[in-house]
């Protein structure tokens, strides 16, 4: 019993991973891939795509927003926990990131599932928003440039239905927030972006220490 989220040391996560940890091997495969990749620090730890997983079944989502791709661990992750009729929009602006998520996508036989924009994310949200598609989506995934949290965060929660649930990647950012560094852009970004939904009472609100720190949002 404890009254404060344990400690994860390396062991106690080695231990997460041995006794929790159901990855698919396209999964594997595509974390390992993307190990070699310069910026890989930027990829989900797997139980985080495990627990994302979880959500979107739990939820019943069925239309998914994802913003930052990347190697497409996440959105593999997410199309994976989908029904057939699942969808994922998912948003990025590198081609030669997102080469690697399509092939995996295809292998796992998801490509169907996901529709891919190469654009900035702002500029796919309005679209969607221009479309009319307010409303119509039930789970979204924010993991991008930092400096733009808030305004994704925004069209996200138009964009979602009542009840339905935000994903928000890096809201602890390895601890830099609790005395962000005067001139680190990013970490004041967060710190800003946390306490503004700390305020926000059009959700409920729930900050998780998986990963780098993930932050629930359910729009009331």
């Amino acid at each position: 019993m404890s009254n404060q989220t344990i400690n994860v040391t390396d062991e106690i996560y080695r231990y997460i991973l041995d006794v929790s940890l159901r990855e698919p091997p396209i999964l594997a495969e595509l974390r390992r891939r993307t190990a070699a990749h310069p910026r890989m620090t930027m990829q989900i730890s797997p139980e985080q795509g495990q627990f994302m997983a979880l959500l979107v079944r739990l939820s019943g989502a069925r239309r998914c927003l994802e913003i930052g791709v990347f190697t497409g661990y996440s959105s593999l992750a997410v199309a994976l926990a989908l029904p057939d009729d699942g969808r994922v929009v998912a948003c990025d602006v590198s081609e030669e990131y997102t080469r690697m998520a399509r092939d995996f996508w295809s292998r796992a036989g998801v490509e169907d599932k996901i529709q891919l924009h190469l654009a900035p994310a702002l500029e796919t949200l309005d679209d969607l928003l221009a479309q009319g598609q307010a409303g119509a989506f039930d789970f979204a995934f924010i993991d991008a440039d930092k400096g733009n949290y808030l305004a994704y965060y925004e069209r996200s929660l138009e964009l979602l239905r009542p009840g339905g649930l935000i994903a928000v990647d890096n809201t602890l950012w390895s601890g830099r927030l609790v005395a962000p560094a005067a001139g680190d852009a990013d970490s004041i970004a967060l710190d800003a972006f946390n306490r503004q939904l700390h305020g926000d009472e059009r959700v409920d609100l729930s900050l998780v220490p998986i990963g780098d720190g993930l932050t629930l949002v359910r729009k009331r």
